[in-house]
């Protein structure tokens, strides 16, 4: 059997493979532990005793801290984000496929956000919102601030998906006499439908788990990073990564229910093919 040598740049991208796996997974790993802390552990190894106390602690009335309100609005929020970034992106995308007027300039004018530091575009919208004599709040201007973050990588999704659409499809609807309201609903939504669920996904977990572009714009309530970060300065219980256990499973369900949707779409659209 011929085996082939490997070079110097298989075995530095398993070094660097490896480095990366160890930087994504160990943080986790340790909080997942801890979190299983018994009812005298603290926040550090070694582990004193394994229970579940500090999850059932979770639902019992906190010193510092108020979990289930700060969910109740980041998954809000995020569901918001969610429907105006795909609602956007999709007519982006569709706008796009022809040339128009002030189309290059509209479309870097949409991504430029994209470039600029996060905690100034906080900053800048809750400065506008108080000089305004706007109170700012989760609901206007967060969702505002987080849809200069979702939108961009939305439309960018969007346009590369209908760069590799042909529009063979289409011309063959209309040939059988569909109208162009039909060959959208029939022809293109369905083939699109998975990537859809992706830039839905990808708005709601941008917006769920931001930090930077809500520090300055959420208002007089936390959405739950914000909630997790002023706790960590407050609370010396395990409660704390039993509360990041359970946003780390949640985010990972609904990644998980996201996947199995567009699978059973993309299966249901090979039959059909």
């Amino acid at each position: 059997m011929n085996h082939e040598k490997r070079g110097i740049e298989f075995y530095l991208l398993s070094i660097f493979f490896i480095i990366f796996v160890l930087f994504l997974y160990g943080p986790l790993s340790a909080i997942l532990i801890l979190s299983f802390q018994g009812p005298d552990g603290g926040l550090t190894f070694p582990m004193n005793g394994v229970s579940t106390h500090w999850f059932f602690n979770l639902f019992e009335k906190q010193a510092v801290g108020d979990f289930g309100a700060s969910f109740r609005r980041s998954f809000s929020l995020g569901l918001m984000v969610m429907v105006v970034t795909v609602t956007v992106s999709l007519l982006a995308g569709l706008a796009f496929r022809r040339r128009f007027r002030g189309s290059t300039v509209l479309f870097y004018a949409t991504v430029a956000s994209l470039v600029v530091p996060s905690i100034i575009v906080s900053l800048g919208i809750g400065v506008v919102f108080q000089e305004g004599g706007l109170k700012p709040a989760w609901y206007s201007s967060a969702f505002g601030a987080h849809l200069t973050w979702t939108l961009p990588f939305g439309v960018l999704i969007m346009f590369a998906v209908f760069n590799r659409f042909s529009p063979a499809y289409e011309e063959a609807a209309r040939d059988l006499g569909a109208s162009s309201w039909q060959t959208f609903r029939h022809v293109v939504l369905p083939m699109i439908a998975p990537s859809l669920i992706g830039v839905g996904l990808f708005g709601f977990t941008l917006s769920y788990d931001e930090f930077a572009r809500t520090l300055m714009t959420s208002g007089t309530y936390n959405t739950l990073p914000l909630e997790i970060y002023g706790m960590t300065t407050n609370v010396t219980t395990p409660v704390l990564y039993a509360l990041g256990t359970v946003t780390t499973l949640f985010s990972f369900t609904i990644i998980l229910i996201a996947l199995g949707i567009m699978t059973m779409l993309s299966r249901r659209q090979a039959k059909i093919n």
